[in-house]
């Protein structure tokens, strides 16, 4: 289950970077309020953690 919400917070994740890159559109700060708000701050800080834990799962199997 953990593996399968980390998974999906990446996806948000390279699909925010993704409008970013192509459009300059943060899709989370625009839902949030900001970037600086701290709900923001919270989901691009759950989003790292999930890369990190898919990375070392990756590495530790």
């Amino acid at each position: 289950m953990l593996a399968w919400i980390a998974v999906i917070l990446i996806i948000i994740g390279g699909l925010n970077w993704g409008l970013v890159g192509l459009f300059n559109v943060d899709v989370v700060a625009s839902i949030f309020g900001g970037s600086r708000n701290p709900v923001a701050r919270l989901v691009y800080i759950l989003i790292g953690v999930a890369a990190l834990y898919t990375l070392l799962m990756l590495f530790l199997r």
